[in-house]
């Protein structure tokens, strides 16, 4: 292959969807820290149940080549069913496989999502794996996200960076739990080189130590991350839309009107759309325009891919609302 439009860099799993009714949701004052309440000890009524294969890198990738742009992505797999079954969901969605990498005498990844009236808890389950670059094409654009802890011990972000060097691919870097954990900050060189920045509100503030029920101006949110190096920044904020600069300019877009059944993959399917957009020489702009789009689309359904859209339905739902635009601020 020459070269692809996007190649996605992360881990891969297979999502279990747990759907209940019986339970509450207890918060403290402030309302944002809520726990999800059941009954110990008791056998819990289970609404669904439903399969699919996942994982952020996963998610976005097959988003891409669902909208047309060319896409592959580095993952590692175990070798077992679960692997043999993500594998061949990446292929059957015109993934690239060129560099999965299947290792011998481990087990896939598994995670159990729960979903309680819209929202979901997710039960993570990372294999340890070993990360080395492989010899990967060129690209317009290398998205990096979520890695298990084990991504420490490895050169990954040093070769994801030499990579960039060397091809002059974009890069996106959204990351995953074990990297916020790691603290985003011990990787400047990264950062620097980083042509787009992707968070959530609560992510952004992790990242800044900035303390999770203090108030901060999405301007100021925005301004701070550039200082980390990136050129670009996206903040995705849950119903109230996404916010991003350019370093000259700050944007807004709100949501697409939809139903929300089961919100996981909300963020890998408007990364994808932002991602898939810039790679086809989209602005910024009409970037955060087919996120929203995609990700309405996916909130609609139980899993992370089943709703990811082709490009020409993403224009087509941009024509149903023509008033929804990236406006500045």
């Amino acid at each position: 292959m020459g070269q692809f439009d996007v190649i996605t860099i992360g881990d891969s799993t297979i999502d279990t969807f747990v759907r209940i009714h019986d339970a509450t949701i207890e918060c403290d004052v402030n309302s944002e820290d809520c726990k999800i309440c059941i009954s110990y000890g008791d056998k819990i009524p289970v609404d669904s149940i439903a399969y699919g294969v996942a994982g952020n890198a996963a998610n976005v990738a097959v988003g891409a080549a669902k909208i047309g742009a060319s896409s592959a992505i580095y993952t590692n797999l175990g070798d077992d069913n679960h692997g043999q079954t993500i594998k061949q969901a990446l292929k059957g969605a015109d993934v690239a496989s060129d560099y999965i990498v299947v290792n011998k005498g481990k087990k896939s990844n598994l995670s159990v999502v729960l979903t309680f009236q819209g929202e979901r808890t997710i039960f993570v389950y990372h294999q340890d794996w070993y990360y080395r670059l492989p010899d990967l094409s060129p690209c317009k654009w290398l998205y990096f996200t979520s890695c298990a802890a084990t991504f420490t011990e490895s050169n990954i972000v040093d070769e994801v960076c030499k990579y960039v060097d060397k091809t002059h691919a974009k890069l996106a870097f959204a990351p995953g739990t074990y990297q916020m954990k790691a603290d985003i900050k011990r990787y400047p060189r990264l950062l620097e080189k980083c042509d787009l920045l992707i968070f959530n509100r609560e992510e952004a503030k992790e990242a800044l130590n900035i303390d999770p029920v203090e108030t901060v101006p999405e301007r100021d949110l925005l301004a701070k991350l550039l200082l980390l190096g990136p050129r670009n920044v996206v903040i995705t904020d849950g119903d109230e839309g996404s916010y991003a600069t350019d370093g000259q300019t700050n944007f807004k877009m709100g949501v697409f009107p939809t139903q929300v059944v089961e919100k996981t993959g909300a963020g890998d399917a408007y990364s994808s759309g932002l991602v898939s957009a810039l790679a086809l020489g989209k602005s910024l702009e009409e970037g955060m325009l087919w996120g929203t789009i995609n990700a309405s689309s996916a909130v609609k359904h139980i899993g992370t891919q089943v709703g990811l859209m082709h490009r020409a339905d993403i224009e087509k739902h941009a024509k149903i609302v023509p008033e929804l635009v990236a406006t500045t601020f």
